[in-house]
């Protein structure tokens, strides 16, 4: 069977499942239903499936999803793990946003993914399963003044969320007595050794004071370096559409998905009463609206959902005045605090053909690994190119050196930066050779920036500023991580493997050749939160309180990672 049939037939299958769920492609087919919906939900991504999934279990609530992108059935570079660094950018399933020029980067504009596909950015991100540390939630839970956001109180809406899977040889690799195992999205450890793993591993015995092995780096103690969990099932992707979303659930007839509708505005119908959207499925085409009879929930993610709300006249009402956007409710933080993570393209070239990117080279033996996924789901590409992650702290007296800044991490048991391992195939290989990632990132940011309109058109890209790396905390923190990159490939288990770091740096450089180095190179990993900022209820700033209202209106929410005021690398929806 030649690859074009096997994928013929993964599509097939995929749209069969489909059959049993109410997901339309046109308002016209939604008319044809003549119904009320209770809820309606801005966006059927990582956050609002969740939302969708928990208030059908009620029969008595009827809800509709209003998905801006397609589906997620039978797009292959979505469904093989292996593949998700092709689906996006420049695809149909992304955005397709680029940032405004960040002044650290030399004012570079950075390609920004965002998922335009039913399962949202879960449905074209690398698969990571992280939830940060204990002290992350735990100030977030002091910042809003509601304990419910507290890691304790969390902890069993995670173990709700996750099927963990254990395979064979998983013994030693995590900690059972953290994971929650009859949950629904699908969780596993790698299930295909790397050519690193090994010499990772023997690292954290060699340098154990400065790179320690950590069994469980979901624990709520996160550092060290340890196996990544990766939302996986069977070898193929699990997203929040093929999970929250399974047929099981999308079969419900109080829960109805319309695809290809792109929402524009929530309207107020009455005084402070947002429980209407406007949304296109063409964009030359006309304007629909519906009304929700309760609530209106905007899970459009940290970009489009202040985009949304600005272009409602929610927001800044000096700015938007001066777009000729008529104000309709002041609420100054929408947009603002946006906070995400510079990540730091690093590789080395090796002595080995043992890499992933050998099969980037030889298509025949692509055809081969596509071939053995598909009729076994066994082989490389039953995971993602990252096997092992590392959360580390820089020293507290570097911190302290930096005049005017605090440490941003949560407390002395948060990292400041991460480093990501794989084994070739994450940047274009080299003309010749092989290569290995080491990437640096900066994962407890100082930096903030902001998503902002450049006019009132609602069909055009959102301005999008997270002055990556501006603070020099965040400077700071990147050129130690890079450092801690180098001295880790320089330990005696990488002797004979890697040959050198690509890009013309090494442990001889200056710290101001490190700098010019990350200028140049630095990119995002795309975590973009904070936008849509929860505070405490009678707090004066924020944009959403504690129970995720939107503050001063009735019958809106926001139900996304935006109401982050700082990062979390792992989300879970408390709806009561």
């Amino acid at each position: 069977m030649s690859r074009l049939q096997s994928s013929i037939l993964i599509v097939l299958s995929l749209a069969i499942s489909l059959c049993w769920s109410s997901i339309l492609d046109t308002v016209a087919e939604l008319d044809k239903l003549d119904l009320e919906f209770d809820f309606i939900v801005v966006g059927g991504g990582t956050a609002g499936n969740v939302v969708v999934n928990r208030l059908t279990e009620n029969p008595d609530h009827s809800v509709l999803v209003l998905e801006a992108g397609g589906s997620n059935a039978g797009i292959i570079d979505i469904i093989v793990p292996f593949y998700s660094p092709r689906a996006t950018p420049n695809t149909p399933q992304d955005w397709n946003y680029t940032t405004t020029p960040q002044v650290a980067l030399n004012d570079r504009k950075i390609q920004y993914p965002r998922g335009f596909v039913l399962g949202g950015s879960s449905s074209v991100n690398y698969l990571g399963y992280t939830r940060g540390s204990k002290e992350d939630y735990d100030r977030w839970a002091n910042v809003t003044g509601d304990s419910k956001w507290s890691w304790d109180e969390l902890v069993p809406y995670m173990y709700k969320n996750e099927a963990f899977a254990i395979k064979p040889n998983d013994t030693g690799k995590y900690n059972p007595a953290v994971h929650g195992f009859d949950g629904i999205t699908s969780v596993s450890l790698p299930g295909f050794p790397a050519s690193i793993d090994s010499r990772v591993f023997e690292t954290t015995s060699e340098l154990a004071s400065e790179f320690p092995f950590n069994e469980d780096m979901n624990s709520g103690y996160h550092l060290g370096i340890g196996w990544e969990a990766q939302t996986v099932k069977n070898g193929s992707r699990s997203s929040s559409a093929t999970s929250y979303l399974a047929p099981d659930f999308v079969k419900r007839s109080n829960l109805h998905v319309l695809l290809n509708a792109r929402v524009t505005r929530v309207l107020q119908t009455e005084k402070s009463d947002f429980r209407t959207v406007e949304f296109v499925q063409d964009l030359n085409g006309k304007n629909f609206t519906l009304t929700a009879t309760k609530e209106v929930i905007l899970s459009a993610g940290s970009i489009n959902t202040p985009a949304i709300l600005l272009h409602s006249g929610i927001g800044n009402a000096t700015t938007l005045t001066s777009l000729n956007i008529t104000p309709t409710h002041h609420l100054p933080s929408v947009g603002q605090n946006l906070t995400d993570h510079a990540l730091l393209f690093f590789s080395f070239l090796v002595n080995s053909t043992d890499t992933w990117e050998t099969a980037q080279r030889n298509a025949t033996l692509a055809e081969e690994q596509f071939d053995e996924w598909n009729s076994s789901k066994t082989g490389p590409l039953i995971d993602p190119p990252t096997n092992q992650l590392g959360w580390f702290r820089v020293a507290d007296h570097l911190i302290s050196s930096i005049k005017g800044e605090t440490d941003p991490a949560a407390g002395r048991k948060t990292a400041h930066y991460e480093i990501i391992f794989g084994s070739g195939s994450f940047t274009p290989a080299p003309p010749t050779g092989n290569y290995i990632s080491i990437f640096p990132a900066v994962v407890s940011p100082a930096s903030r920036g902001s998503v902002t309109l450049p006019n009132n058109d609602p069909l055009s890209s959102p301005l999008i500023n997270p002055n990556l790396l501006l603070a020099p905390l965040d400077q700071l923190v990147m050129r130690e991580a890079l450092k801690s990159c180098l001295r880790f490939a320089a330990a005696e288990p990488w002797k004979d493997f890697i040959i050198s770091p690509m890009g013309g740096i090494n442990l001889t450089s200056t710290d101001a050749e490190l700098d010019a180095f990350i200028r140049q190179n630095a990119g995002s990993v795309f975590h973009p939160v904070g936008t849509a900022a929860m505070s405490p209820k009678n707090a004066s700033w924020g944009v959403v309180d504690p129970d995720l209202r939107v503050k001063g209106v009735r019958g809106l929410r926001v139900v996304d990672l935006s109401i982050a005021a700082q990062y979390f690398s792992f989300l879970l929806i408390r709806y009561d």
